[in-house]
């Protein structure tokens, strides 16, 4: 097991080290290119260049890269071109909004889809199999920008219940998040249920499910002691891959509800061209996906003993 985490944890830093660079490629490889980025289309060759020789950019590329890549191990990722703050003073508070946001649609999502799943597979072929994978299907075929203009039309402007934007200017209310996290928990929760739903379905025809309810054991046995575990297999791998879209892939749903978010706040740094705000995010981003990998490879071998065993 040891040698199975250590393999793992290589595998995510070698994939780090690959993708730092190829990001560092991507985006400092040309001098010019970041000092007009960061001085602004109307600065002149002479402040360009005083820039670039103040911060090293004239020195060989390896040695620019390694500077680089240590700075953003130390935390350090620069100052922000928008914000004209050092970019770790917005993007942890970013961040962390995301993580509560994130939080609470996980919350929502795993019980409710694991739940819906369970029962669908373990009545293949039935009416409340089809009622649930009908909706579920339905469900994930409307894009958040559909389900949000919808629910804010009924919950902001018809009933009045809720507001319409979740910005938090006067500091956390729980009432703000009710809004992104149903436009997310609608759009998420169907295709786990769906996974979690064939799966099932896959282990109630095997052998040894068979063999459990022949020897007369009670059916809530069989479920939950034999069939649960292996069925989470495929929906726990689902579950791991909605952490990396909750990251990045809620650009859309905060900013429509002018949420101060991870999402919201890359596509600002992306429309701003502010290179090392984006290059920080594009790295914890990054980070997060092999981090996820990384526990869903850990998990498996809590749920398959043959994978930890093999």
């Amino acid at each position: 097991m040891l040698i199975f985490i250590t393999r793992r944890i290589g595998t995510m830093a070698l994939t780090m080290l690959v993708v730092s660079l190829l990001l560092f490629l991507l985006l400092e490889l040309n001098p010019g290119s970041v000092a007009t980025k960061v001085l602004g289309p109307y600065s002149t060759e002479e402040q360009r260049r005083i820039w670039l020789e103040a911060h090293g950019y004239f020195d060989p590329l390896y040695e620019r890269y390694f500077r680089w890549l240590t700075d953003f191990i130390r935390g350090d990722f620069g100052e922000s071109t928008r914000f004209k703050v050092p970019v770790g003073d917005i993007l942890w508070p970013r961040l962390g909004n995301t993580a509560i946001l994130g939080l609470a649609v996980m919350a929502v999502v795993v019980p409710l889809s694991l739940t819906l799943g369970v029962l669908a597979g373990m009545k293949e072929g039935s009416s409340l199999d089809r009622g649930i994978s009908i909706s579920s299907i339905f469900f994930t075929s409307i894009p958040e920008f559909a389900s949000a203009v919808f629910l804010a039309s009924i919950f902001v402007f018809w009933l009045g219940w809720l507001p319409g934007t979740s910005g938090m200017s006067d500091g956390f209310d729980l009432r703000q998040l009710v809004l992104p996290v149903m436009v997310l928990v609608i759009y998420a929760f169907g295709y786990t249920v769906r996974m979690t739903r064939a799966s099932m379905a896959e282990v109630m025809m095997t052998n040894y499910i068979r063999t459990a309810v022949l020897k007369g054991l009670p059916w809530r046995t069989v479920i939950t002691k034999h069939a649960l575990r292996n069925a989470l297999i495929a929906p726990f791998t689902v579950l791991m891959l909605q952490i990396n879209w909750l990251l990045s892939g809620v650009i859309v749903v905060e900013f429509f509800f002018a949420y101060k978010g991870f999402g919201a706040l890359l596509l600002e740094a992306s429309l701003n061209q502010d290179i090392f705000l984006i290059e920080a995010c594009a790295m914890v981003a990054v980070f997060v996906a092999v981090g996820t990998q990384f526990v869903a490879d850990v998990g498996y071998t809590y749920l398959n003993p043959r994978i930890r065993f093999s």
